[in-house]
């Protein structure tokens, strides 16, 4: 299967797309600055021992909640700022969702890469508007849509002149509350852009615990390993000190005290996928 040879540049020094793996993570909302920081200086500390660029990642808003009475946000202001001094403080590039198209101005002014929800990767106007900010795009595949049918949504960020786009994989619905992840969508999105692994989210069980989301984290390292063994770009993943006190989708984070080790078993099996990955049977 082709594979497509346009990298995302995130900076100078991180490349979506390359001989080097990518790794989005943190939190899953930005919940105080100190708690950000403590992720992203550990994360990041694990990220270079074992090999991977990094992008620290936690949600401004969780606009798309099971129940209105789940946590959002500590407010669009707030979470910029506490983005923009994690950034600062750690010297990394930021990711962070947006929802609406009047929100890019504002976060393209503080982040590298703006994420388009699932839900939202039809959504022309909110594509176009990421592509015009100039900054990179992520685009997560919907849980309804085909894997060949999302390069139709890199062609828009694309339209805008902006190369810069990857696809990220989070499952597929299958029945309430489960998702599924087929690992033949992975080479399949690859042929459009580079294709990121949402660890986090494919373990998730939406509206699985009646007004929020449950997940099944111990499912996480079965899903990474075998998408690492695929020969993908990068991976995504949602981490905290106490997933059972976090203030969004507690059941599928990693708890931050297995991230190393995470780290390691997730390069192991990336290096050897690496090596496998232009075998052909058809040839």
């Amino acid at each position: 299967m082709i594979r497509n040879n346009q990298p995302m540049r995130i900076t100078d020094s991180v490349i979506l797309g390359e001989e080097k793996p990518v790794l989005f993570a943190g939190p899953c909302a930005v919940e105080s600055y100190d708690i950000c920081l403590e992720i992203g200086t550990k994360t990041k500390e694990w990220a270079e021992q074992h090999g991977f660029s990094y992008v620290f990642k936690a949600s401004f808003d969780k606009a798309n909640r099971t129940s209105s009475g789940s946590f959002r946000s500590i407010g669009m202001d707030k979470s910029l700022e506490v983005l923009q001094r994690v950034g600062n403080a750690l010297n990394v590039p930021l990711v962070t969702d947006i929802h609406e198209s009047y929100q890019v101005k504002d976060v393209a002014e503080v982040v590298d890469v703006l994420q388009i929800p699932a839900f939202l990767c039809r959504q022309t106007d909110l594509l176009l508007a990421a592509g015009e900010s100039g900054k990179a795009v992520k685009i997560k595949r919907g849980q309804f849509m085909a894997p060949e049918d999302m390069q139709y949504a890199v062609t828009k960020v694309r339209s805008t002149g902006n190369e810069n786009v990857c696809l990220t994989e989070r499952g597929f619905s299958l029945g309430y509350h489960n998702l599924v992840v087929d690992m033949r969508g992975l080479p399949i999105m690859r042929q459009f852009a580079p294709v990121v692994f949402d660890i986090t989210h494919s373990v998730q069980q939406p509206g699985g615990q009646g007004g929020s989301s449950g997940g099944q984290r111990e499912f996480a390292p079965i899903l990474a390993r075998a998408a690492a063994a695929t020969g993908i770009d990068g991976f995504f993943i949602e981490t905290h000190p106490d997933p059972s006190k976090a203030l969004s989708d507690g059941p599928n984070l990693i708890p931050l005290h297995k991230m190393g080790q995470f780290l390691e078993m997730l390069k192991e099996a990336w290096t050897l996928g690496r090596k496998y990955q232009d075998f052909d049977v058809n040839s």
